[in-house]
């Protein structure tokens, strides 16, 4: 009896013993899930339910033109209507804009004689623009006369400068598009130049 309640209590001490073991064995299974975090999506921090707002559209720019004119006459030539044609079909032209003409003339005759020229000047590329259907109410004609050449009207020995006269007969085209919502205004480029020949007036 002494030996079988031995081998019980042998066989009991064996049983505690695996239960013990894969006890801890489990245990350490376990504790090495919990000690490796599951990974987290990332978060956005953009709400998906607020519409982000446009980038501004990009500025245009002021166009600048130069009408050439021949020497005492106010008549459009081919070189003249070309830069007209250009400056109908620009973008600056189909804003609405307001148009704004700077006639000019050399230094050739008196100042009333100079005056009349350009203004001449002026309301021919004024009435060119009209009949290609732009309203007159947008073209405002500035008439300079001789006062703002862009050459020298005479050499250094007084003699006329028949270069730069041609230079200053000219009627200057400005179209400046508003500024857009948000952006700022552009610098105003230098007139492009579209000469005619001649000298004179």
């Amino acid at each position: 009896m002494k030996r079988v309640a031995m081998i019980l209590a042998l066989s009991a001490i064996g049983t505690l013993t695996a239960c013990g073991s894969g006890s801890g064995t489990r245990d350490a299974a376990d504790d090495g899930a919990e000690a490796t975090p599951s990974p987290e999506e990332p978060v956005s921090i953009l709400r998906q339910d607020i519409e982000q707002p446009e980038a501004p559209a990009p500025q245009l720019e002021p166009l600048n033109t130069t009408i050439g004119f021949p020497e005492g006459g106010s008549e459009l030539d081919a070189k003249a209507i070309a830069a007209l044609e250009t400056v109908l079909a620009s973008e600056q032209l189909a804003t609405g804009a307001p148009i704004v003409l700077r006639a000019h003339s050399d230094a050739g005759g008196s100042d009333d004689a100079n005056a009349r020229a350009s203004q001449a000047r002026g309301l021919a590329v004024a009435g060119w623009l009209i009949d290609k259907g732009v309203s007159d109410d947008r073209i405002d004609v500035i008439v300079f006369g001789e006062q703002n050449p862009i050459q020298p009207n005479a050499l250094p020995d007084g003699s006329p400068n028949e270069a730069g006269r041609a230079a200053n007969r000219r009627v200057e085209i400005v179209i400046s598009p508003p500024v857009a919502k948000g952006g700022s205004a552009a610098a105003t480029p230098a007139p492009a130049a579209s000469e005619s020949a001649a000298s004179g007036d």
